[in-house]
């Protein structure tokens, strides 16, 4: 089985900074781009963050500057770091594997930024 487990998300000052880790499995996890996506309440999923099997990258304009993504493909593990955070990046963060044709995604993981 595909599984991604996500792990980090929590409760922040604004200006605070969380560190949101994928783990996956069932994968050959260095085939695959890597994704961060957020959903908040009553709007659409955006897509964050992304990072390819060779190391580029590429962000929201929103998130620019404050967001890092990584991957780890000794531990198949993808990252995101963010600093700087606003109570506009509260929302549920989630996790997609993609090679071609095959996306898979994590449960997603609440951050919450108060202001």
């Amino acid at each position: 089985q595909v599984q991604l487990v996500e792990s980090g998300g929590g409760l922040v000052q604004a200006g605070g900074s969380l560190r949101l880790s994928c783990a996956a499995s069932g994968i050959r996890f260095s085939f695959y781009a890597m994704n961060w996506y957020r959903q908040a309440p009553g709007k659409e999923r955006e897509a964050v963050a992304g990072i390819s099997t060779g190391g580029a990258t590429n962000y929201a304009d929103s998130v620019m500057g404050r967001f890092a993504i990584s991957r780890d493909n000794a531990k198949n593990t993808v990252y995101l770091q963010m600093n700087s955070l606003k109570p506009e990046d509260t929302a549920v963060y989630y996790c997609k594997a993609q090679f071609g044709g095959a996306h898979y995604w994590g449960q997603g993981t609440q951050v919450t930024v108060s202001s």
